[in-house]
């Protein structure tokens, strides 16, 4: 017979074993995969690969074997019965947004495993992972014509995003306001990044919007996110090469 130790010690390994079993499952359900872990899953036969974005977006890149469902659709819940619940199922967008809303969705329904991809395929093409891309030709830019592009001025901030992009939206009115202030020494460049998904890759830039501030080509400052007019001028500022005090 067992002795009270020995019992209560293999109820703690099986309390343990549970718990651990549960966080695992809440992990995975809450999307929480990281990039890489989440590409091989993806490679499986059975996963389904659902792309949140307009069919517009979708049809200038996608990930590999994805399936286009907007939720802001009228067929998308038509789309949505078509698939298996049991399957494991991913869900992407241009960063976490609408893929986030369409993942509730999903569980709400029943689906037993829905992994948003981290970041968006912003994120995901950043990071240096393959998409299926039908950007126009002519359009994207080589790394040398980017850095020729950034020689073109002392100061060249670099505005990295997208008119898909609701956060890059927001981004818009700041700039078209220092492009026209008087004093502001930098030059403004933005790059839609669905056009330029091979220079995104180059640059790892794998968040959108995210603005890169550039002197003599030079690399001197970086944001991801919102930023305001006082902080991108600031960031120039610091830089400035300031007169040499007369002796």
């Amino acid at each position: 017979m067992k002795s009270l130790k020995s019992v209560f010690f293999s109820l703690l390994l099986l309390s343990s074993g549970s718990l651990k079993a549960q966080e695992t499952s809440s992990a995975t359900q809450a999307g929480s995969l990281s990039l890489a872990a989440l590409a091989t899953k993806a490679k499986a036969a059975d996963a389904q690969i659902l792309d949140a974005r307009t069919s517009e977006e979708f049809a200038q890149n996608h990930l590999a074997g994805a399936i286009n469902i907007d939720p802001a659709s009228a067929s998308h819940e038509k789309d949505i019965a078509a698939l298996s619940k049991e399957k494991p199922t991913f869900v992407y967008s241009i960063a976490n947004g609408r893929s986030v809303a369409l993942a509730k969705k999903l569980r709400e329904r029943g689906f037993r495993e829905v992994i948003v991809l981290p970041g968006g395929i912003a994120n995901w093409i950043g990071s240096g992972y393959p998409i299926v891309n039908h950007a126009k030709k002519g359009v994207s830019l080589s790394l040398a014509q980017f850095q020729t592009l950034n020689a073109s001025s002392d100061f060249v901030l670099v505005d990295f995003g997208s008119k898909y992009c609701g956060a890059c939206k927001k981004l818009v009115p700041v700039l078209d306001t220092l492009e026209k202030k008087a004093g502001f020494s930098a030059k403004i460049v933005r790059i839609e990044a669905y056009d330029q998904t091979a220079l995104l890759k180059e640059l790892k830039i794998n968040q959108l919007p995210t603005l890169v501030l550039y002197h003599h080509k030079k690399e001197i400052w970086k944001r991801a996110g919102q930023s305001t007019s006082a902080e991108i001028e600031a960031a120039v500022a610091e830089h400035q090469t300031k007169p040499a005090k007369s002796n």
